[in-house]
């Protein structure tokens, strides 16, 4: 299994920036299929953005499209959640997920992080 380790979050204002990074460790980080998604208080978690073992193909989520970029760098076992014109609907904690495919579906990633706390203010 993968060990995952998120990093990055914390308090920005509407209309803010913030770039999560998830930290693998194992070896079957560059063949797993990377996920983030978040889970507001009250609500189930959600997806939110996926990416294959290649980075050759993303998923977004329709409330994040145009406005969070997924992306990978094996070299350095990372996944980044690059997050602009953020809205305080996007507060929430956040959490990357490793699985060997790529989908939107939680069940499917065998490994998840701790996540992080991600909160704009409006």
């Amino acid at each position: 299994q993968v060990q995952l380790v998120e990093s990055g979050g914390g308090l920005v204002q509407a209309g803010g920036s913030l770039r999560l990074s998830c930290a693998a460790s194992g070896r079957t980080f560059s063949s797993s299929a990377m996920g983030w998604f978040r889970q507001a208080p009250g609500k189930e978690r959600e997806f939110v953005a996926a990416i294959s073992w290649s980075g050759g193909s993303t998923y977004f989520a329709n409330s994040v499209k145009g406005r969070l970029t997924i992306s990978r760098d094996n070299a350095k076992n990372t996944v980044y959640l690059q997050m602009n014109s953020l809205k305080p609907e996007d507060t929430a904690v956040y959490y990357c997920a490793a699985g060997p495919l790529v989908t939107t579906t939680p069940r499917m990633f065998t490994s998840w992080g701790q996540g992080t706390q991600v909160t704009v203010s409006s």
